[in-house]
Protein backbone atom coordinates (compact mmCIF):
# COMPACT_ATOMS: atom_id res chain seq x y z
CA UNK A 1 0.00 0.00 0.00
CA UNK A 2 1.16 3.51 -0.64
CA UNK A 3 2.29 5.69 2.19
CA UNK A 4 -0.35 8.35 1.36
CA UNK A 5 -3.12 5.75 1.54
CA UNK A 6 -1.89 4.51 4.93
CA UNK A 7 -1.74 8.09 6.19
CA UNK A 8 -5.32 8.75 5.03
CA UNK A 9 -6.57 5.58 6.75
CA UNK A 10 -4.78 6.56 9.95
CA UNK A 11 -6.24 10.08 9.87
CA UNK A 12 -9.74 8.74 9.25
CA UNK A 13 -9.28 6.35 12.14
CA UNK A 14 -8.47 9.28 14.40
CA UNK A 15 -11.13 11.70 13.10
CA UNK A 16 -14.20 9.47 12.73
CA UNK A 17 -14.62 8.65 16.45
CA UNK A 18 -14.39 12.37 17.28
CA UNK A 19 -16.89 13.25 14.57
CA UNK A 20 -19.29 10.59 15.83
CA UNK A 21 -18.87 11.81 19.40
CA UNK A 22 -19.58 15.41 18.34
CA UNK A 23 -22.66 14.44 16.37
CA UNK A 24 -23.95 12.32 19.25
CA UNK A 25 -23.93 15.46 21.41
CA UNK A 26 -25.79 17.54 18.86
CA UNK A 27 -29.39 18.34 19.73
CA UNK A 28 -31.71 17.48 16.88
CA UNK A 29 -35.16 19.02 16.72
CA UNK A 30 -38.18 16.73 16.82
CA UNK A 31 -40.40 16.67 13.76
CA UNK A 32 -43.98 16.59 15.02
CA UNK A 33 -45.87 16.76 11.73
CA UNK A 34 -45.68 17.40 8.03
CA UNK A 35 -48.66 19.25 6.58
CA UNK A 36 -48.91 19.99 2.85
CA UNK A 37 -45.13 19.72 2.63
CA UNK A 38 -44.41 22.00 5.61
CA UNK A 39 -42.36 20.38 8.35
CA UNK A 40 -43.57 21.38 11.82
CA UNK A 41 -41.04 20.85 14.60
CA UNK A 42 -41.10 21.01 18.36
CA UNK A 43 -39.15 24.27 18.03
CA UNK A 44 -41.97 25.68 15.89
CA UNK A 45 -44.47 24.77 18.61
CA UNK A 46 -42.31 26.29 21.35
CA UNK A 47 -41.60 29.39 19.28
CA UNK A 48 -45.28 30.01 18.52
CA UNK A 49 -46.05 29.64 22.22
CA UNK A 50 -43.26 31.72 23.79
CA UNK A 51 -43.63 34.51 21.23
CA UNK A 52 -47.36 34.65 21.97
CA UNK A 53 -48.33 33.80 18.37
CA UNK A 54 -50.52 30.90 19.48
CA UNK A 55 -52.08 30.52 22.92
CA UNK A 56 -52.75 26.93 23.93
CA UNK A 57 -55.23 28.17 26.52
CA UNK A 58 -56.04 25.61 29.21
CA UNK A 59 -55.48 22.61 26.93
CA UNK A 60 -54.55 19.42 28.74
CA UNK A 61 -51.82 18.89 26.12
CA UNK A 62 -50.53 22.34 25.09
CA UNK A 63 -48.13 20.86 22.53
CA UNK A 64 -51.01 19.03 20.79
CA UNK A 65 -53.13 22.21 20.81
CA UNK A 66 -50.42 24.42 19.31
CA UNK A 67 -49.42 21.71 16.83
CA UNK A 68 -53.02 21.40 15.67
CA UNK A 69 -53.18 25.16 15.13
CA UNK A 70 -49.87 25.12 13.25
CA UNK A 71 -51.20 22.35 11.00
CA UNK A 72 -54.34 24.41 10.36
CA UNK A 73 -52.14 27.42 9.63
CA UNK A 74 -50.14 25.45 7.06
CA UNK A 75 -53.36 24.27 5.38
CA UNK A 76 -54.81 27.77 5.26
CA UNK A 77 -51.53 29.25 4.03
CA UNK A 78 -51.54 26.69 1.21
CA UNK A 79 -54.98 28.00 0.20
CA UNK A 80 -53.81 31.60 0.59
CA UNK A 81 -50.97 30.94 -1.84
CA UNK A 82 -53.48 29.66 -4.39
CA UNK A 83 -55.85 32.65 -4.18
CA UNK A 84 -53.39 35.47 -3.39
CA UNK A 85 -55.18 37.97 -1.14
CA UNK A 86 -53.85 41.52 -0.99
CA UNK A 87 -50.40 41.98 0.56
CA UNK A 88 -50.36 43.54 4.02
CA UNK A 89 -48.69 46.91 4.32
CA UNK A 90 -45.25 47.16 5.90
CA UNK A 91 -46.90 49.29 8.62
CA UNK A 92 -49.28 46.41 9.43
CA UNK A 93 -46.34 43.98 9.67
CA UNK A 94 -44.40 46.39 11.90
CA UNK A 95 -47.48 46.84 14.12
CA UNK A 96 -47.76 43.03 14.46
CA UNK A 97 -44.05 42.85 15.28
CA UNK A 98 -44.48 45.54 17.94
CA UNK A 99 -47.30 43.46 19.42
CA UNK A 100 -44.98 40.46 19.73
CA UNK A 101 -42.18 42.61 21.19
CA UNK A 102 -44.63 43.92 23.81
CA UNK A 103 -44.63 40.44 25.41
CA UNK A 104 -41.01 41.01 26.49
CA UNK A 105 -39.45 43.25 29.12
CA UNK A 106 -36.59 44.37 26.87
CA UNK A 107 -35.18 44.15 23.36
CA UNK A 108 -32.49 41.89 24.82
CA UNK A 109 -35.08 39.43 26.20
CA UNK A 110 -36.87 39.51 22.84
CA UNK A 111 -33.63 38.82 20.91
CA UNK A 112 -32.68 36.04 23.34
CA UNK A 113 -36.06 34.35 22.89
CA UNK A 114 -35.83 34.62 19.11
CA UNK A 115 -32.42 32.95 19.24
CA UNK A 116 -33.70 30.23 21.59
CA UNK A 117 -36.52 29.30 19.21
CA UNK A 118 -34.31 29.52 16.13
CA UNK A 119 -35.94 32.57 14.57
CA UNK A 120 -34.50 35.78 13.23
CA UNK A 121 -36.33 39.08 13.12
CA UNK A 122 -36.73 38.84 9.32
CA UNK A 123 -38.08 35.30 9.78
CA UNK A 124 -40.57 36.54 12.36
CA UNK A 125 -41.60 39.39 10.05
CA UNK A 126 -42.22 36.81 7.28
CA UNK A 127 -44.36 34.76 9.63
CA UNK A 128 -46.34 37.81 10.74
CA UNK A 129 -46.82 38.83 7.09
CA UNK A 130 -48.20 35.34 6.40
CA UNK A 131 -50.52 35.62 9.41
CA UNK A 132 -51.84 38.94 8.10
CA UNK A 133 -52.38 37.39 4.65
CA UNK A 134 -54.27 34.51 6.29
CA UNK A 135 -56.47 36.97 8.18
CA UNK A 136 -57.19 38.92 4.96
CA UNK A 137 -58.04 35.69 3.12
CA UNK A 138 -60.40 34.52 5.87
CA UNK A 139 -62.06 37.96 6.03
CA UNK A 140 -62.54 37.86 2.26
CA UNK A 141 -63.82 34.28 2.16
CA UNK A 142 -65.92 34.38 5.35
CA UNK A 143 -67.32 37.89 5.85
CA UNK A 144 -68.20 38.66 9.46
CA UNK A 145 -71.97 38.39 9.51
CA UNK A 146 -72.34 36.76 12.92
CA UNK A 147 -69.09 35.87 14.72
CA UNK A 148 -70.43 32.51 15.97
CA UNK A 149 -71.61 31.54 12.49
CA UNK A 150 -68.32 32.63 10.92
CA UNK A 151 -66.31 30.53 13.39
CA UNK A 152 -68.47 27.48 12.61
CA UNK A 153 -68.06 28.05 8.85
CA UNK A 154 -64.28 28.32 9.21
CA UNK A 155 -64.13 25.21 11.41
CA UNK A 156 -66.15 23.22 8.84
CA UNK A 157 -63.99 24.48 5.99
CA UNK A 158 -60.81 23.58 7.91
CA UNK A 159 -62.16 20.09 8.64
CA UNK A 160 -62.62 19.65 4.88
CA UNK A 161 -59.07 20.86 4.21
CA UNK A 162 -57.76 18.38 6.79
CA UNK A 163 -59.64 15.50 5.14
CA UNK A 164 -58.22 16.32 1.70
CA UNK A 165 -54.68 17.33 2.70
CA UNK A 166 -51.49 15.36 3.02
CA UNK A 167 -50.82 15.43 6.75
CA UNK A 168 -48.42 13.19 8.61
CA UNK A 169 -48.64 13.57 12.38
CA UNK A 170 -45.74 12.08 14.33
CA UNK A 171 -46.54 13.54 17.74
CA UNK A 172 -47.96 11.23 20.37
CA UNK A 173 -49.51 12.90 23.40
CA UNK A 174 -47.92 11.89 26.70
CA UNK A 175 -49.85 9.35 28.76
CA UNK A 176 -52.39 10.80 31.18
CA UNK A 177 -51.02 11.63 34.60
CA UNK A 178 -47.56 12.66 33.42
Amino acid sequence: MSRAFCLCVALLGMLVPHALEASAQEVIDRVLAVAVGDVITLSDVRGATVLGLIDPGQASDPIREVLSQLIDRALILDEVERYVPPEPTSEAVEKALAGVRAHFDSDRAFAKTLAEVGLTEPGLRRRLREDLRIRAYLDQRFPATAPEGRDALIAGWLAGLRRRADILELYASPPAGR
